[in-house]
């Protein structure tokens, strides 16, 4: 069983985990809504497969706090803002806020489900969620 890891993402606290059916059931979301995909770099991303538009691959490649939809994968690039072992050893992770669907962040909940907790001094906050943009090799729209 892989680890479900609580710790405050780029935008807002989230979960991450490579073990997706263990992401639904904490937060008891429908199979049919995925989970975005995060790469720790833009060259992992290529490695393992995604194809990226040629005209927007400096966008994705640069941009910050943004999560990219093409051809219905949700994806983003990003650092970790923690130095740890055990996100350093991995090249991506999915992704998601820690809560129940639809509900605020509660923070005994979201402890009583993860298996890793990675905090640093500034605690774990929420804040706003990353823009969501979908991107073809002619256009981009913004979802949210």
């Amino acid at each position: 069983m892989l680890p479900v890891i609580l710790m405050q993402t780029d935008t807002t606290v989230g979960f991450l985990s490579q073990d997706t059916a263990r992401l639904y059931e904490i937060k008891s979301r429908i199979k049919s809504k995925p989970f975005i995909k995060v790469y720790s770099s833009f060259k992992d991303l290529l490695i393992e497969g995604n194809r990226v538009p040629s005209k927007q691959k400096n966008r994705v490649r640069h941009s910050k706090k943004t999560t990219y939809i093409v051809k219905n994968k949700a994806f983003r690039v990003t650092k970790s803002l923690l130095d740890s072992n055990i996100l350093r050893n991995s090249t991506w992770h999915f992704s998601t806020s820690a809560n129940e669907s639809n509900r605020e962040f509660d923070r005994e909940f979201c402890e009583s489900k993860a298996d890793i907790i990675i905090e640093d001094k500034n605690g774990l906050y929420e804040s706003g969620s990353s823009n969501l943009i979908k991107i073809n090799h002619v256009k981009r729209k913004k979802i949210r």
